[in-house]
Parts: C-alpha cells; structure tokens; sequence
C-alpha cells in the first residue's frame, strides 16, 4: 500500500485548502419568489433587468424655473412666468419666451431644456429676472431619463446579497418580488459531556454551553436556515447516529468540539465512517484540530470546542463553503493591508489569527490571545493574519479582515 505523500506546508497552505473545502460544494439551485420587503439579506437567484428607463422622463434635479437657454440670453434674463409645475404633475408644454415654476422631481416641460436654481432669479410684477452664469448653461440641473438606468439594464445580479439599497432600486422599476435562493440548511452539533446548557444548575467540573449559540447567530447572520443545535454525547455510536441524522436534513453540517485526538473524540473517525475526511487539521492558529468532509455527501465541517477557535474558523472556513453554497461570486472578501502596532518576531509553522483593534490606521493586538478566552473576541475588531513562516515588527503591513467584512 503506497503511503500518501504529507504535502509541503508554506505561506500558501491555508487559503489552498480554503479553496479546496469551496471547491468541494455546490451551489444550491432551488430559488423562491418573495415579497420585496421581506427580501434583505436574501441572495438574489436570477437577474432583474430594467423593463424601462430610470427615471423614465426627464425632470427636475432642483427647485427652479424651467426655461430654454436661448430665451433667457436673447432677452437678457427677462422671462415672463408663465406656470407652475408640481412633481407628481402631468408633463405640460413651454411656450416660447416665458419660464415655468418647477419643483425637484417634476417632469421637465417639452420645449425646457434647463433649470435655473431659484436662487438666481428674482420675480417682479410676473416677470423673472434671472441671473446669467456661464455654469447655468444649456441643460443644467435636468435629470435625463435613463440617467439612472436605460431600459435592459441589471438592475440586480445573480448571486448578490441584497442590501436596502438594491431593495429601493428594484422598487424603482416597479418589482414587487424578488426570486431568491432558498436558504442553506445548517444543523449544528454540539460535542462534551462537560457541557451544561444556560439556565441549568452547573454541576462540579461542568461549563455552560456557548459555541453552540454563537455559531448557529453567525449561521444566521450569513444567511442560512439553521435547522436544530443539538447536543451529542462522547460516544462513537451516539455521534454516528448524530452525524446520520443532521446529515439527511441539511445541506452542510457543522460541529463543536470532539475533533482533538483525545480518547473522548469521536468525530473524525464517525465521519471517515459514514463518508470521508479530506482534511484532518489544519497549520492554523487558534484551530488546528479544524477537520473538514462529508457525512455520504454533505458537506461536514468539525470545529474545535476552544470558543475563540470556534469563533474564527467559522469566520474564516465555514462562511466561505455558506456563500459557495448560496452562490455567491465572492465567497471571503479580499483583506485590507494595514501597518501593525505590535510585533512578532519570531516565525510560525502555522498561520496565526490573531484578534486585534483598529485603531485609526493601525492594527493594535487584543490582550489575552488565547483560544478559549473569548472575551478577546468580542473586544476586537477583526483578524490580523500572519502567514506561515513570516515575522511582524511595527510598522509591518499584515492582512486584517474585518469582522463586519467576514459576517457580511
């Protein structure tokens, strides 16, 4: 039996790793159609093209007067007013030689071809006196139709997250639906015997439980449907049976603690039993024991019990299978690179992650970097990683990934 070769460990090991668990999934095809309002956050399923233009007439971009160029420079500003246009209002016809009160939004008359902003012109007995300047010229503050988008145009992608903003569009071209991606089933399992659930008396040696809370608000956060959070006992067969289960009602399974080598560990060898382990741990720092596979053909993720570890390799390795699975192009947004206010001399055979604050444009260290304190967590601001190998000394560019960019 021919051993497999233990692939070289370098600066890059992790992200190609990263890319192979993404690569390792398949978008989800299944879409539903809802209503507008209820469509934040959701990711859109196909695309909506603009079925006319925005805006769909030319009008107003300020309150004014409404005139032709040529008028007002022939008869030296002096325009007799002539009516009133509200927004809202029927498009109307400007006779020539006389100007029109408009509003921001109104539909410019046929026959205008500029808004003079009302602080340029005086009105006296009827007649406007209106202030000539080279930069109120032929078509200024007039809106053109199309301007926001011509008709056929994307309105939304495939594939986007939508934002309140991309809501107001679509409203803009009068959909009152959207098709969307149906949610990514998640259940999650939560493995320790020494674990108490919140609310219950804690016996001697016991903790409460909390990474189960915390991913599953994550899962949530991402997008996903998250099924059940169930606790498993430290044994093989009730973390088979565990594994069986989740596996048959979701499309990714994700787990807590019982991925270490210990003799209470169960969970690799459960899914090397049921399916396949691709990685068994990773050169990473918190999370090591981060294991990766699949209960017969769902996706499986094993992450340590350590809260911290739990924490960033959710961020950092689960969000991006998620957003594969809801098809989104960017499946890990690309850092920022910002000068450290610490240091690091001495170089790593592991990636490090390390919790940090930004503080203008620098990156300061979180006291207490260790994987189960989880307070350093919430006192940061995102993860400053240091590739294998590398040394960091102030001043030192590093990657930063803001928790804000890793729960979008």
């Amino acid at each position: 039996m021919r051993e497999r070769a233990t692939p070289t460990i370098d600066a890059t090991t992790v992200q190609r790793e990263r890319e192979r668990m993404v690569a390792g999934v398949d978008p989800i095809d299944d879409s539903e159609t809802v209503e507008l309002g209820d469509a934040l956050g959701r990711i859109n399923a196909e695309p909506l093209l603009a079925p006319f233009p925005v805006p769909p007439f030319d009008n107003a971009a300020m309150d004014g007067y409404a005139l032709r160029w040529r008028d007002a420079t022939a008869s030296s500003g002096l325009l007799p007013l002539a009516g009133r246009i509200a927004a809202g209002g029927a498009p109307v016809r400007l006779p020539p030689g006389v100007a029109f009160r408009i509003f921001t939004g109104a539909a410019i008359p046929d026959g205008a071809d500029t808004v003079v902003r009302q602080e340029l012109v005086r009105e006296v007995d009827g007649v406007l006196h209106v202030t000539l300047r080279a930069k109120d010229q032929l078509g200024a503050n007039v809106r053109p139709a199309g301007g926001d988008l011509a008709r056929g145009d994307t309105v939304l992608a495939a594939g986007r997250r939508l934002l309140p903003v991309d809501l107001g569009l679509a409203a803009s071209v009068g959909a009152t639906t959207v098709a969307v991606k149906r949610r990514p089933r998640v259940s999650v399992l939560v493995s320790g015997d020494e674990l108490t659930p919140p609310g219950e008396p804690l016996a001697p040696g016991a903790i409460f439980e909390s990474n189960g809370v915390m991913l599953s608000a994550i899962l949530r956060v991402l997008g996903a449907d998250v099924r059940a959070v169930k606790r498993v006992q430290d044994t093989f067969s009730a973390t088979c049976e565990a594994l069986a289960l989740a596996a048959d009602e979701a499309d990714l399974v994700l787990s807590s603690g019982g991925v270490s080598v210990g003799e209470e560990d169960h969970l690799k060898a459960a899914v090397r039993s049921l399916g396949s382990l691709e990685i068994d741990g990773l050169p990473i720092q918190p999370g090591k024991p981060l294991g990766f596979g699949y209960v017969t053909s769902t996706p499986w993720f094993g992450l340590p019990g350590n809260p911290v570890a739990a924490f960033l390799t959710c961020l950092l390795f689960v969000a991006p299978v998620l957003r594969r699975l809801q098809g989104r192009a960017e499946t890990l947004a690309p850092p920022y690179r910002l000068p450290a206010a610490f240091e690091r001399p001495r170089a790593m055979q592991r990636e490090a992650h390390l919790r940090v604050r930004r503080n203008g444009d620098t990156l300061a260290l979180v006291a207490k970097q260790g994987s189960g304190v989880l307070s350093s967590a919430a006192a940061s601001d995102g993860v400053a990683v240091v590739p294998i190998g590398a040394t960091v000394a102030p001043g030192d560019l590093v990657d930063f990934h803001p928790f804000t960019d890793l729960l979008a």
